[in-house]
């Protein structure tokens, strides 16, 4: 930096000098942007590989099915049961009239995804300096956990957006209390609730980080902006007090592997060298700190502890919470990975030296992309269901006289969403539960079974097909819907095979005594047998096998009852948990 006495030479010298000053900043500033273009389109390339490589899980299914729900179904959904995300299905909604397809649909994430690698550019920017902003833009593009759930058709991307915003504005109300400046952060923080519930938990961590602040650096504006936010957010705020943590009962309470796991993905899915790359640069961010004392700080203080209760304040509320009732869900915590990456950006800008500093970005920003790579193989914390598979499976092995039940109802809006795929559109079967029309509606996902209709139906078709998702109790035991379903199908259709999909079960019961054949191949040690009635023969196949638990399903037929039997993955469906809130 050049220092320039201002007290020698003429005016003259003085303008020259100034002016020289605001042209390497305008420089400076191109360069800056130039920087932010390159980063953020390495952030899209990252989004956009291999965007429809994976199948649509569980939630991405009920994600396009609300969205295509007609205004009366959607808003029924929203209130009924699933007013967590509904900004997402809202603009899900519109997005859908321009293309349908696994990749564009997912496309809406990766484009908010995108928008947060300028938005946290400017809130380092504005935090620190803009070379804290380019750092952190930089983590954000390549980190793993960000670009999981950018590849997600759920509204986490959307989320991170509107706390990164409404973070900025809350800045910007600070600094300057225009009504355009407090408008934006109470629209923005609002949103960020709409988007996923668990940001009114950021929210909060600001208002209390505004109580450790000086009061002469509080605009008098500000005070009744929190009230607006809570106003706007009323109807969220009413939706969870009459709901309570019910949508959440499927939770287990967190370990500390559970944590340490979060802490490992969180931070890029490196490794442990990433893990302790990223804690250094955040206890070099927090220097500062460490010789302060009292309970209101000034603004060069008060910022890093900002960030700090940004990261840490919705963790800890939410893991003593849980002391008394579950509510720990890593992914509802996305929102504070934006605090980390600055804490770990501002440690990295702490470093004097450029030989130094640039080697210890690059080793960050290597490990990152690693976990980046592992990624693309492997999910991170969702256990995927393999829905493409399953409802293909069904599509080409099913007939249209055939009956289809689904023991979840909402485990019908993938196998829907893939049918809409198929082209040429295939003969479906039946679906009998749930069932309201042609059409889903809001009835199809909060439906209560209703087996007296079931036992008069099912005698009307040939063969019937249980899809089985999320069918275990805690400790790996079928859940009592599953064993009810089992045995109603049980009295109607003497013989069962079963087909296994990661996370997903299809069972077929048919009255064609001959497949107890086929089953006691399989016993006998011919597990991909099957029993050709028109050929009279035993043909191996290869698109069709019997499960792991064909050899309790016989026994169980022998024995004269109906069951699902002991599932091939005990608790695995059940550690992908049920959604709602999800």
């Amino acid at each position: 930096m050049e220092i320039v006495d201002a007290t020698a030479g003429d005016a003259g010298n003085r303008e020259n000098t100034e002016s020289s000053i605001q042209l390497r900043q305008r420089a400076s500033s191109r360069l800056d942007l130039a920087w932010l273009a390159v980063i953020a389109g390495i952030a899209a390339v990252l989004r956009f590989h291999l965007l429809d490589a994976k199948s649509f899980w569980f939630d991405e299914g009920v994600s396009v099915a609300i969205a295509r729900l007609d205004w009366y179904n959607f808003a029924r959904i929203l209130w009924r049961r699933e007013a967590n995300m509904s900004l997402y299905y809202l603009f899900l909604h519109f997005w859908l009239h321009f293309g349908g397809s696994e990749f564009f649909v997912r496309s809406l994430s990766v484009l908010f995804a995108i928008a947060s690698v300028p938005a946290i550019y400017l809130l380092g920017q504005r935090l620190f300096d803009s070379r804290v902003g380019l750092i952190a833009a930089a983590l954000l593009a390549v980190n793993a956990y960000h670009i999981q759930y950018s590849q997600d058709a759920r509204s986490y991307s959307l989320m991170v957006l509107f706390c990164l915003l409404s973070s900025l504005y809350l800045l910007k109300s600070l600094d300057n209390p225009s009504r355009r400046n407090r408008a934006v952060y109470i629209v923005s923080s609002a949103l960020a609730i709409y988007a996923q519930f668990f940001a009114g938990l950021l929210v909060i961590a600001q208002w209390l980080s505004l109580k450790t602040i000086e009061r002469a650096q509080i605009p008098s504006q500000t005070r009744s902006d929190w009230r607006w936010i809570a106003l706007l957010a009323s109807p969220a705020i009413a939706f969870v007090a009459t709901t309570g943590t019910g949508p959440l009962r499927w939770v287990q309470r967190p370990s500390l592997k559970d944590l340490w796991i979060f802490a490992l993905h969180l931070t890029g899915n490196g490794g442990l060298w990433l893990l302790l790359a990223c804690a250094v640069a955040c206890l070099a961010a927090l220097l500062p700190l460490w010789h302060t004392v009292g309970t209101r700080w000034p603004w060069e203080t008060w910022r890093y502890r900002f960030v700090v209760g940004w990261l840490l304040s919705p963790l800890l509320f939410i893991l003593g919470l849980s002391l008394i009732k579950p509510l720990f869900v890593p992914r509802y915590f996305v929102f504070c990975l934006p605090a980390l990456l600055l804490l770990v950006a501002c440690g990295i800008a702490r470093i004097r030296s450029t030989a130094l500093m640039v080697p210890a970005l690059l080793l960050i920003l290597i490990l990152s992309l690693r976990g980046t790579a592992a990624y693309y193989k492997q999910d991170l914390d969702i256990q995927r269901d393999d829905w493409r598979a399953a409802s293909q499976y069904l599509l080409t092995q099913a007939q249209p006289s055939d009956a289809l039940l689904f023991h979840v109802p909402m485990g019908r809006t993938p196998y829907e969403f893939y049918h809409s795929l198929s082209t040429p559109v295939l003969a479906a079967p039946a679906v009998l539960y749930p069932r309201h029309g042609d059409r889903l509606t809001f009835l199809d996902f909060v439906e209560k079974p209703d087996d007296a209709e079931l036992e008069r139906l099912l005698p009307q078709h040939p063969r019937a097909w249980l899809v089985l998702t999320y069918a275990e109790t805690q400790s790996g035991l079928p859940d009592s819907r599953s064993v009810e379903l089992s045995k109603l199908l049980g009295n109607v259709y003497p013989t069962v095979e079963q087909r296994d999909f990661p996370g997903i079960e299809i069972l077929l019961y048919t009255r064609r005594y001959g497949n107890y054949i086929a089953t006691a191949l399989a016993v006998l040690g011919c597990p991909h047998a099957s029993y050709d009635h028109s050929q009279a023969r035993c043909a191996r196949r290869s698109d069709s096998h019997f499960g792991s638990n064909s050899r309790s399903l016989f026994r169980g037929r022998r024995l004269g009852f109906s069951g699902v039997g002991h599932s091939s993955g005990a608790g695995r469906r059940h550690a992908g948990g049920h959604r709602r809130f999800a």
